[in-house]
């Protein structure tokens, strides 16, 4: 039998350790996601970043009431992310091919996808998925196009997929969740799979 470590650490699991569990405990769950702050250049290297309140109203880098269909209201990554404006920085989807396949209450409480959000991270292999702010939950980033319009919600096992591809912002936290590569892939078999 081996003897299953944590992945960061790399020092022995509990004996009582869940079989899906990754850490040994909550802080080096905590440390691994802190090191692991990465956001894909497909997404910084546009100049479609806001900051947003707390209650998740858009914002301008300025603090003022943002547009997420206006480009005038959007700023660069670098200047969303010097701003003290709101509570954090998001990234507007404008219809360019860029999607965020959100996941809502897909970890448990040790930070481990749960069976549905798993068999969605599978197909998903190959982008970039970040975890949201509230931590329990995902984005999956990724290249497609949502047939039949946008903003669409999708049940899967006993959770839930929402697909955005334009007029949205979404909450960028860059917690790499994973073994993730920073890169956007295709995510249109998954999206397909799923309509």
């Amino acid at each position: 039998m081996t003897t299953r470590t944590c992945e960061h650490c790399t020092g022995p699991m509990p004996l009582m350790a869940r079989a899906h569990a990754r850490y040994c405990s909550g802080k080096c769950r905590v440390a691994a996601h802190r090191r692991r702050r990465t956001i894909p250049a497909e997404l910084t290297a546009r100049p479609r970043w806001i900051r947003h309140t707390a209650r998740k109203v858009p914002l301008t880098v300025a603090g003022a009431p943002a547009s997420v269909t206006d480009p005038a209201h959007w700023s660069r990554r670098r200047d969303a992310a010097a701003s003290t404006a709101g509570a954090g920085a998001g990234f507007v989807l404008n219809g360019d091919g860029i999607i965020c396949i959100d996941l809502d209450h897909a970890l448990d409480t040790d930070g481990s996808p749960l069976p549905w959000a798993q068999n969605i991270l599978t197909a998903a292999a190959g982008t970039w998925v970040e975890v949201s702010r509230s931590g329990r939950g995902l984005h999956i980033w990724g290249h497609g196009t949502l047939p039949g319009g946008d903003g669409r919600r999708i049940p899967v096992g006993t959770g839930s997929a929402e697909l955005y591809a334009t007029g949205r912002y979404i909450a960028v936290t860059g917690r790499t969740f994973g073994d993730t590569p920073t890169r956007l892939g295709d995510v249109q078999p998954l999206i397909d799979a799923l309509l």
